[in-house]
């Protein structure tokens, strides 16, 4: 696996940074313990990650200057590109997509007291959490109020019995997780407590995502754990102070990306994205509304351990990374069900470029934009060297927020879909850190998928069991049993990668048995006895 590879891998599966330090391979990660995985895999590359980060000392030095702290934290500070896009977005429609709702069921004693401190400390510690997006002169500005509490509201359902309970907690999650925000006057981040008995509650935390992302989500994880076990002791906050605040790093985004820089990336990806497609072929099951509709449904899959162990060892033969694999997969699934060659699909990457970035909450996230060429009909092992190639080098090029390129290329805009790509990969792993308090056992509240953000993403992620795949699909233009076919079609077709990677890509399986031997033979058994009196015009 190349270094650069590597060190995106690390970055996106594991939350993990790595970095030289006086000559020592140093790592940092959102969470308080690494995966066993990941140590090994920077163990057994160690060598190659030094000389690699090493030599790409110029970038280095320039993407690891200094982030400046702001004189005024409490002045309207300019919004980063991420954040401007979302600020846009919201004065057009305000919707749920951008909700971040997450649920917990808590079991044991709960020192309430010393949770409400560890949610006010966190908000009091990040100053993102405090802050409220306005209109400055038709220029949005993002403003972090002085002080401010968690806004935590207790719903005490005690006195329903076991089935009401869990239609209440049900239905409460629900309404959490769609109540929209109001980014002029937060806050940002809110939470719902339930008790159901004096040992058993549910957690339910909203945040927006234009204060927060999915490594975020992890600093909170490790800072709710850290704060909640000191306070509940009675000890004082353990937390080391933070150097910057997020408005510093969206002054800091702004001034970099400029100049020579800013040419060179920029150049690269008019390249790469020359007259791309405006929208996918897959077939629609009803027609396309004129506004983009955000409802969503979400089908789970498994891939089997047998299947994901052969997908592992062909990425291992190509020195390439099993997310490769599995997007150049994808992209076969779409032009085999499309009957398109040129296929582009989206996937997010952690864009925490600065380590100064890595323990802050915020909206770190950017998109990068891949296209792959199937004209030709490649064998899959030829598309599986040509993903890997255009993912490095969109690694090598990922400073360019997904924003700034939509603004650049100025694609032909639509309210019926979203710019430049509407389909999603992304690729996931079991390890991220969990949430631990004293005295209580945590587990996830499952919750209805609700929101989508595109018209189909497919998020996998690699377990000791197989792979676990959720395709999030947009109601308004696929039914559930399409997606089923979809995700069957690709489970067959995952199979016929690991057995013949070197079958032409057009060729490799999608069907079952019996839908080959229908398409094949049912669908062609047009035979019929039409008697041998009949005239041609009565046939």
């Amino acid at each position: 696996m190349h270094a650069a590879e590597l060190i995106q891998h690390l970055n996106t599966a594991y939350a993990i940074s790595v970095y030289v330090e006086n000559g020592k391979l140093k790592t940092r990660s959102a969470g308080a313990e690494l995966d066993p995985v990941a140590v090994d895999l920077i163990r057994s590359n160690k060598e190659a990650l030094i000389r690699f980060l090493d030599t790409a000392g110029e970038v280095r030095a320039a993407r690891t200057d200094g982030i400046a702290l702001r004189r005024d934290r409490l002045e309207a500070a300019v919004l980063s590109f991420a954040q401007q896009r979302l600020w846009f977005i919201d004065q057009f429609e305000r919707n749920a997509a951008y909700n971040m709702p997450a649920a917990l069921r808590l079991s044991g004693v709960l020192d309430r007291a010393a949770l409400r401190r560890t949610l006010d400390r966190i908000v009091a510690r990040h100053d993102i959490l405090r802050t409220r997006f306005v209109d400055s002169g038709g220029e949005p500005r993002q403003i972090a109020d002085l002080a401010s509490t968690f806004a935590l509201t207790e719903h005490d359902l005690c006195a329903l019995d076991a089935a009401q309970q869990e239609a209440a907690v049900a239905e409460l999650s629900s309404a959490e997780a769609q109540a929209g925000f109001d980014l002029a006057s937060g806050p940002l981040i809110r939470g719902r407590l339930l008790q159901l008995h004096t040992q058993e509650h549910v957690l339910l935390l909203t945040q927006h995502h234009i204060v927060s992302d999915g490594w975020s989500s992890g600093v909170l994880v490790k800072e709710v754990s850290a704060l909640y076990a000191a306070f509940s002791q009675g000890q004082p906050d353990p937390l080391p102070a933070l150097g910057i605040q997020y408005a510093d790093y969206a002054a800091w985004q702004r001034e970099r990306l400029q100049g020579a820089a800013l040419r060179a990336q920029l150049d690269y990806w008019r390249g790469q994205l020359a007259d791309l497609p405006a929208v996918h072929s897959l077939p629609l099951d009803r027609p396309r509304p004129a506004r983009q509709q955000f409802d969503g449904g979400r089908l789970l899959q498994d891939v089997d351990a047998a299947t994901l162990a052969g997908l592992n060892a062909l990425a291992r033969r190509h020195d390439a990374s099993l997310f490769m694999l599995l997007q150049a997969a994808f992209a076969v699934l779409v032009a085999r069900w499309s009957g398109e060659s040129d296929i582009v699909i989206g996937t997010p990457i952690a864009g925490r470029l600065h380590p100064d970035v890595e323990p802050l909450i915020g909206f770190f996230v950017n998109t990068l934009v891949l296209r792959s060429d199937l004209s030709a009909n490649p064998t899959f092992e030829q598309l599986l060297a040509q993903a890997k190639a255009t993912a490095l080098a969109a690694y090598e090029h990922q400073e360019i927020p997904f924003e700034m390129l939509v603004d650049e290329l100025k694609p032909a805009r639509s309210l019926a879909h979203s710019p430049l790509f509407q389909l999603m990969f992304t690729l996931q792993n079991n390890a991220a850190k969990q949430l631990e308090l004293p005295g209580l056992s945590l587990a996830p509240v499952t919750a209805r998928h609700g929101q989508v953000k595109c018209d189909l993403e497919l998020q996998a992620t690699e377990t000791e069991q197989g792979l676990k795949l959720a395709w999030n699909y947009a109601t308004g233009l696929f039914d559930a049993a399409t997606i089923a076919r979809l995700g069957d079609s690709f489970g067959r077709l995952l199979q016929g990668i690991v057995t013949a990677p070197q079958q032409p890509v057009l060729q490799l399986p999608l069907l079952s048995p019996g839908e080959r031997a229908q398409v094949v033979q049912a669908f062609n058994d047009t035979a019929a006895d039409l008697g041998a009196e009949a005239l041609v015009h009565q046939l």
